[in-house]
């Protein structure tokens, strides 16, 4: 067992990532406690805790940092993981963590605040040299005719993002002048309800990219290193559905050079943990769109291809230790997919909450499972829809495939919908199986399955 500054962790998050925190933790000898709302109180991962504590109602539990920081103090927690989503990529939540003495396993709360900004993000990477894309220094001004001005100078088609956003929420996409006010209008208030900012920024509209996004690992010793690629480019409606690495059909030099460049604004900001840059590639360029201060939904693929469990680096990064990899030692072995199974209608994509009858969970070489299910769960309907991921391993991209294509066939889930069908069709697409789609892949159609819209 290493020894670490501290002993008891807060995992403040649930389902299959807190899981997956908890197993990380349990090698590091690490105690562990997990908080839970009322409709979590029979999470698979509770069973695995050193303490459970149920901190209050369904839909504001995950997001309530007052009540987070009663059960650290409560439980006398050291260190607090907050995986992915909810509080993850929070400012104030990072802030109080750190001002109660307790470690943030996660980059400080300014990094979270600059990084957060994706105007500041912007600004800042691309004094330090990462290609962006043409777009408005700042927020939008409110005076409709500099709008229209600043967005002639960018040039059309363009798109609107929030200036704090994700998800896709507050972001419209503009190709004629015409459209501007009434959807700048539109942006700000969704914003404004999603993420308590109405700033809205513009930048050119890239028709049909593929989205690549570099893996980084920092330590308070100014070591820093990047653990690859991934194409993240399946996605409906800005949302990730299928990752890969390392991405096909890709120059190699090009990859290299856009990793040490990430690896190099790493040192330059004084990050320190994991994190995740991401970038537009079209027709042999890369422009950067946000960096990710946390870790990823998609970080088993990297892991499969690389040997390198990301999660415990989290860990002893946080703790002060410096990284446990050199990156000559950081190079990909093979090819990983993984396929984001959602309790979702085929279709419509409508949540789909409801009771598991059977979860019969794939198996065989290469296959990783990372779920939360298990016979008689009762999936509720007040968080995100992930209940599985799916992650195939192989000697080569081809073999992936094809592994994965065996496990979705062998997987059982009964009672309930999923996307299931979708990621099978996938798999069998040539398109896909060609290699280096572009995010337009889903919703135009690209693919031949069941399911098609």
């Amino acid at each position: 067992m290493i020894g670490l500054p501290f002993k008891t962790v807060l995992i403040a998050n649930r389902g299959e990532i807190a899981l997956r925190i908890v197993r990380a933790c349990r090698h590091l000898g690490l105690r562990t406690v997990g908080i839970c709302s009322e409709a979590d109180r029979t999470a698979l991962h509770l069973g695995m805790v050193d303490q459970v504590l149920c901190i209050g109602p369904a839909k504001a539990s995950y997001l309530e940092i007052g009540r987070i920081m009663q059960a650290a103090a409560l439980c006398q927690a050291d260190a607090i993981h907050p995986g992915y989503g909810f509080l993850s990529e929070n400012p104030e939540f990072a802030e109080a963590v750190e001002q109660s003495g307790l470690v943030f396993i996660g980059p400080s709360a300014d990094v979270i605040r600059t990084m957060g900004d994706k105007i500041a993000a912007r600004r800042r990477m691309r004094a330090i040299g990462l290609p962006c894309l043409p777009g408005s220094d700042d927020a939008l001004p409110s005076d409709p005719d500099a709008c229209a001005q600043i967005c002639l100078e960018i040039g059309y088609p363009l798109i609107l993002k929030a200036a704090n956003g994700g998800g896709g929420r507050g972001m419209r996409i503009l190709r004629h002048p015409a459209e501007l006010l009434p959807a700048l209008e539109s942006a700000r208030q969704e914003a404004t309800q999603a993420f308590g900012r109405a700033d809205i920024y513009a930048e050119r509209y890239v028709e049909a990219p593929r989205h690549i996004e570099i893996q980084v690992l920092a330590d308070r010793f100014g070591h820093a290193v990047w653990v690859g690629e991934r194409d993240c480019s399946i996605q409906r409606r800005h949302q990730k559905l299928l990752e890969e690495a390392p991405a096909p059909c890709m120059n190699r030099a090009a990859i290299h050079a856009l990793g040490e460049a990430c690896a190099a604004a790493c040192r330059e900001i004084g990050y320190i943990g994991i994190g995740t840059f991401e970038f537009l590639y079209d027709t042999d360029e890369f422009f950067f769109i946000e960096m990710n201060t946390r870790l990823q939904v998609e970080h088993p693929v990297t892991e499969m291809v690389h040997g390198l469990d990301l999660v415990t680096e989290q860990i002893r990064v946080a703790a002060g230790l410096p990284l446990s990899a050199s990156q000559e030692e950081l190079y990909p072995r093979g090819h990983a997919i993984e396929c984001r199974i959602t309790a979702e209608k085929m279709g419509s994509f409508m949540p789909a909450p409801g009771t598991v009858r059977r979860w019969r969970p794939p198996g065989g070489a290469g296959i990783r499972v990372e779920s939360h299910l298990y016979d008689g769960y009762v999936i509720p309907p007040f968080y995100d829809t992930l209940i599985a991921k799916i992650v195939a391993h192989g000697r080569t991209r081809d073999e992936a495939l094809t592994r994965m294509r065996c496990a979705l066939d062998e997987m059982e889930i009964e009672g309930i919908d999923t996307i299931a069908p979708l990621h099978q069709a996938i798999m069998r697409d040539p398109t896909f199986r060609a290699g280096g789609v572009s995010v337009t892949y889903i919703e135009d159609g690209s693919w031949n399955g069941e399911g098609k819209q």
